[in-house]
């Protein structure tokens, strides 16, 4: 009897716990990364640096991080720039640590667990422990990289050269609808507090403590669904493919992993096409991330809209990036996904475009914006995803993940940094959000020129059917 059958059913199985995993953390990353916690925690700065301030005057005194004075209103800001450069520095080490683990679940749920605990100990943040709440914040958001370099490993096992366009796609999509779903449930707590008898720092705790639970709770399902399985050798490694790895010598394991580590950076400068891939995922990734970081800020201070009228506007791009992320899947199963990659950045180029000459006040185009933005968002970055994987060399794929994920937050700062000086050189954002479309152009002229065929051949990887 053929067993075929049931080795697809498992597979499927296992593609459904994967994508739990985009779902759990997708709900911590809105909620307390996007929305709630960088105004609590300037809230609770505010309140150490000046404490008797009267509501609605400005504190201009300033806290003592290590000696260095810094404004309450900037703690947040440089709070996530900190935990940015601790990813970028560990996250290569994660991967080269991944590569020579053969349970990856495990590794992925002891990350997810403690950046799980540090967001729902976030709850704990009350009266003036500023420095308690940044602390979490940059355990949690570098928990939160590491066990994504494990997560987008993973995709390798789990899906063939023809079929990681459409996985990964879904695996965003069931993101989008966690965050979505918690997000909304969070505002609508916060935003009723006074119908529950709670503060509207008590419905702030609370959120951030559901977020927590959420990503450590959800993070169980991959850990207990995906199975085991032995690890990818690459072709130059000097031993049978297949054959189990040498145990390692006592004592010699952070060795190991430092010497692949070293290995894997020199490695990488023997295939091009993978690192012109990363470095044109640099590039628009980070206009993809400043648009998003700015819409926000844009919305406010340049077309006056009201805070509520904001947040649907960001529950609606999280509810439209679903549709997106699946159809843009679906066009690049059909037309490749360099195609389709280069073809959103189009997109993405006339939202800004559109964005510039938005008039002040108009709330319905605004929300027009903001369905262009969430048809291409989710897809952008999935696609992204399924399209590196294809580049990884066989048996480095975490550590590949690992420079891609940590090149990502290294340079995200980026974008945010230009639009800073733009709106401090003019007093405008509307140049400033304009100024992005550097980002998409030079970003699409390099993928035009990455090579498909020959990446996936000098990674050793199998051709997918259309590129």
């Amino acid at each position: 009897m053929s067993t075929a059958p049931a080795d697809a059913r498992s597979l499927r199985r296992e593609r459904r716990a994967w994508y739990v995993y985009d779902w759990a953390n997708s709900g911590f990353v809105t909620t307390t990364g996007t929305v709630l916690f960088a105004p609590y925690l300037t809230a609770v700065a505010t309140a150490a640096a000046c404490p008797d301030l009267p509501a609605g005057v400005d504190c201009d005194a300033t806290l003592s991080v290590l000696g260095v004075p810094v404004a309450p209103g900037s703690l947040a800001l440089y709070t996530t720039s900190v935990s940015t450069a601790v990813s970028a520095l560990l996250l290569p080490l994660v991967g080269a640590l991944s590569d020579r683990v053969v349970r990856k679940r495990l590794l992925l749920g002891a990350f997810a667990l403690v950046g799980a605990l540090a967001a729902a100990a976030m709850a704990l943040v009350t009266g003036t422990d500023w420095q308690l709440g940044v602390l979490l914040q940059v355990v949690a958001g570098s928990c939160l990289g590491a066990s994504l370099v494990v997560y987008n490993a993973l995709l390798l096992d789990l899906a063939g050269p023809d079929e990681r366009d459409r996985v990964s796609s879904r695996g965003w999509a069931v993101g989008y609808v966690g965050g979505f779903v918690l997000l909304a449930a969070n505002l609508a707590l916060v935003s009723g507090h006074d119908a529950l008898g709670l503060t509207e720092g008590d419905a702030v705790r609370l959120s951030l403590l559901s977020a927590g639970v959420w990503w450590g709770v959800f993070s169980l399902v991959p850990v207990l669904g995906l199975r085991d399985r032995p690890l990818a050798r690459p072709p130059d490694a000097g031993a049978p493919d297949g054959a189990p790895p040498a145990p390692p010598r006592p004592g010699a394991a952070v060795r190991g992993v430092l010497g692949e580590l070293a290995a894997t950076v020199r490695h990488a400068r023997g295939h091009r096409v993978t690192l012109l891939m990363l470095l044109a995922f640099l590039l628009y990734n980070d206009g993809v991330q400043t648009v998003i970081y700015a819409a926000s800020l844009f919305g406010s201070a340049e077309l006056g809209l009201a805070q509520s009228q904001l947040i649907t506007a960001i529950l609606l791009v999280q509810a439209v990036a679903v549709l997106g992320a699946l159809l843009m899947g679906r066009l690049a199963g059909r037309f490749g996904a360099r195609r389709t990659i280069l073809a959103s950045l189009g997109a993405w180029v006339v939202v800004v475009g559109v964005a510039y000459g938005l008039p002040a006040g108009r709330f319905d185009l605004f929300l027009l914006v903001a369905v262009a933005i969430g048809l291409v968002l989710g897809g952008t970055q999935a696609i992204s995803r399924s399209l590196f994987a294809q580049l990884v060399p066989v048996g480095r794929e975490a550590q590949y993940f690992s420079l891609y994920q940590a090149a990502e937050r290294g340079t995200s700062w980026v974008g945010t940094l230009v639009v800073g000086l733009v709106v401090q050189a003019t007093g405008s954002y509307r140049p400033a959000v304009g100024a992005l479309v550097v980002f998409f152009v030079l970003g699409g002229l390099l993928l035009w020129r990455v090579d498909v065929r020959r990446g996936v051949a000098e990674a050793g990887r199998e051709q997918p059917r259309v590129v």
